[in-house]
């Protein structure tokens, strides 16, 4: 299903109710807007910017255990109180903004991942020294090709990844969770077949 498997799963009758008249992934929330645009515009496709490669890894990260759509509807929210996601500045959180992010409502004020979020920054830069980029990094592990694939929650790639990780020191990086971040970031295409944004429109973009 993708995305750590944590979604609210739309009933297959359901389906057949998209306004456009799109069939979409399972998992899209037909009402609600939000996740709509994710689904449409974002999930899926390649990102090379480290920017948004590092917000995409503190919100999977944040989303373990939780629902995406959770995570999505409190993305502003996580922007403002992480400055962005300017990886400098997170990385040079100290305890009174620590304090600050788990007073925060407007978060997932889950102390372990708070710290987690700011480990993860610090260790991100890190292979950044070491790779060029973290883009280079993560790419490097497919030789920058797209994986297409559907129906997994994890797969042998992102259990490397996982260890790779986790053995630098990163934390909530399981499998699962590293697997949805390879899909919302591209490196596996995840589209279901019967997606609008298919499987098949997968393969055409791992060719060009």
């Amino acid at each position: 299903m993708g995305l750590s498997g944590a979604f609210s799963v739309i009933q297959e009758e359901d389906r057949v109710k998209w306004k456009d008249g799109k069939c979409r992934c399972c998992w899209a929330n037909p009402k609600n807007e939000r996740y709509i645009r994710y689904h449409d515009e974002e999930w899926g496709r390649s990102v090379h910017d480290d920017r948004k490669l590092f917000e995409m890894l503190v919100l999977e990260c944040f989303q373990a255990g939780l629902s995406w759509e959770c995570i999505l509807n409190k993305r502003e929210a996580f922007k403002q109180a992480f400055d962005e996601f300017e990886l400098e500045t997170v990385c040079g959180y100290g305890e009174e903004k620590l304090q600050e992010l788990k007073e925060n409502a407007g978060i997932v004020r889950n102390s372990l991942k708070i710290i987690a979020a700011v480990t993860n920054a610090r260790i991100f830069r890190k292979i950044q020294a070491e790779y060029g980029s973290f883009d280079c990094y993560l790419w490097h592990w497919t030789e920058g090709k797209v994986i297409c694939e559907t129906g997994k929650t994890n797969s042998a790639l992102s259990d490397r990844i996982s260890e790779d990780l986790k053995k630098r020191g990163m934390k909530f990086v399981g499998t699962t969770v590293v697997y949805a971040y390879l899909q919302a970031v591209g490196v596996v295409w995840g589209h279901e077949e019967n997606c609008f944004l298919s499987l098949h429109q997968g393969k055409d973009m791992q060719k060009k």
